[in-house]
């Protein structure tokens, strides 16, 4: 764990995958800790991964710090340190790329910070990962405070969605 900096641990989950889905966040800096987890209707896993990396920096109020991300999610690490998302965006995500209005928002708040991506095996022993994975899965399970994620649902609508 980085010490001079801010940690992010994150967790998406779907139930179904589409399905009710949460995402669930730690956030740590120095002594102090904060967790955050949503849960959504109708969506999938890679969407509540991404969304929670997404949650976890619009929620900070520093950006001149270096911030690390831990994520179980093999996409949301590969489609950034392989550079997958420059050539999404290089290319206005032809093919049918998924979760565009996601990576693009993240792509806007990435760019006020020094990140890096370390992958963490999901179910594991690490004890941080695994309390992102409780919260994204009880978030998941909490249909009173489900949100929408209206750009999915309406990719449903319109059959443009797997």
């Amino acid at each position: 764990m980085q010490s001079s900096g801010i940690t992010i641990y994150t967790d998406g989950s779907a139930k179904g995958n589409p399905g009710p889905g949460g995402y669930g966040i730690l956030l740590m800096y120095g002594q102090h800790r904060k967790e955050m987890s949503q849960g959504y209707r109708l969506t999938t896993n890679n969407r509540m991964e991404l969304l929670a990396v997404i949650t976890a920096l619009e929620s900070l109020t520093k950006s001149n710090i270096p911030v690390t991300v831990y994520s179980d999610s093999q996409y949301v690490i590969n489609s950034i340190q392989k550079g997958w998302l420059k050539t999404w965006i290089a290319t206005g995500f032809k093919g049918g790329k998924k979760n565009k209005d996601l990576w693009l928002r993240y792509h806007a708040i990435a760019a006020r910070f020094n990140l890096q991506f370390v992958w963490v095996k999901g179910h594991a022993s690490n004890p941080y990962n695994n309390r992102c994975d409780v919260l994204a899965t009880t978030a998941a399970d909490n249909s009173k405070s489900f949100l929408i994620d209206e750009v999915y649902e309406e990719e449903v609508r319109r059959g443009a969605a797997n």
